[in-house]
């Protein structure tokens, strides 16, 4: 598929941090997707890396609508080139800047200018180092051309009062972590766990455990329970499916320490049997969704990776 530009939809990206700040322009192979990201604009979220797929930068975007907008256009990322920005259903905008491995079909909504890819691929180094060694955590910055910067939460709200006074205290919790770690995590990673999780006192198995499940509770149950929202599954489906996916992982993970995340759990499982109105569904879910997926982001921030770097593979060690 040839890639135009839409409507000249220029963006900038920039890590201010490292002094690094690219130009992309928005085309027309996703376009729905890539209206949806420059109606967002500006924000600003937590830097992070790929950990397996090898040359990509990404971050969680804070665009209700990704969750489950159409894509037209699928590619395998692998194939694609350096500079390629993504906006990919796990609430994240992308960017490859080098060789990647994992063979995942991707939605592409951008190009980063060829004169920048140089820098872009400076900044993908210099996140690797603040995620795999120093902990410094790196801001993006994503704006329109020209435009200053900024930021800012969408806020959904529900008709019912009670469900969207839920909303109103997820969201502001939402808005508390976005850019700063959450008091929870930085408990967790420094063995401060008032549970006493850890077999033997151990701090980096529960830490592997709490990782496995904060990620898919975000990017799989809440996030999916949006997109069959939109999709037309009806209501008590819908309540009978949030019922069996979000419970038993929030359960775990506040026996871990996320206890906040447990005590929203609980208040989302008490107001399903009253949650009548689709609108009202997805505006819960979606906030619990951003909400996760923030947490998701400062624990893979905040893991210790290199305390595995002893651990390489052969052709890599050599």
């Amino acid at each position: 598929m040839l890639r135009t530009v839409s409507n000249q939809k220029r963006i900038e990206i920039a890590w201010p941090g490292v002094g690094v700040t690219v130009t992309a322009d928005l085309d027309d192979r996703n376009a729905v997707l890539a209206q949806a990201v420059w109606d967002a604009l500006p924000y600003r979220s937590l830097q992070g890396h790929a950990l397996v797929a090898g040359h990509h930068l990404y971050h969680v975007a804070p665009i209700h609508d990704i969750l489950h907008l159409p894509a037209a256009y699928r590619v395998d990322r692998r194939t694609v080139p350096d500079g390629t920005v993504f906006a990919s259903r796990l609430q994240h905008l992308g960017l490859k800047y080098g060789p990647l491995t994992e063979p995942m079909t991707a939605t592409p909504i951008g190009q980063v200018a060829d004169a920048d890819i140089d820098a872009l691929t400076d900044a993908g180094r210099a996140v690797w180092e603040s995620v795999y060694t120093s902990k410094k955590p790196l801001v993006v910055e994503v704006r329109r051309a020209g435009e200053t910067s900024g930021h800012r939460l969408p806020r959904l709200t529900a008709a019912d009062p009670a469900t969207n006074a839920l909303v109103e205290d997820v969201y502001a919790e939402t808005a508390r972590i976005w850019l700063e770690p959450p008091e929870e995590l930085v408990d967790l990673h420094d063995g401060r766990i008032r549970s006493g999780a850890g077999s033997y006192g151990t701090v980096l198995t529960t830490l592997l455990f709490v990782n496995g499940e904060t990620r898919p509770l975000g990017y799989n149950s809440y996030s999916g329970l949006v997109r069959a929202a939109h999709e037309g599954m009806p209501m008590e489906s819908l309540r009978h499916m949030a019922r069996t996916v979000v419970g038993v992982p929030a359960e775990f993970l506040a026996y871990c320490g996320l206890e906040r995340l447990g005590a929203f759990t609980e208040r989302v499982l008490d107001r399903l049997e009253h949650l009548d109105v689709r609108d009202d569904f997805v505006a819960l879910m979606a906030h619990m969704a951003l909400y996760l997926n923030c947490l998701g982001g400062w624990n893979l921030h905040l893991f210790p990776w290199q305390v595995g770097d002893h651990l390489r593979q052969p052709e890599a060690a050599q």
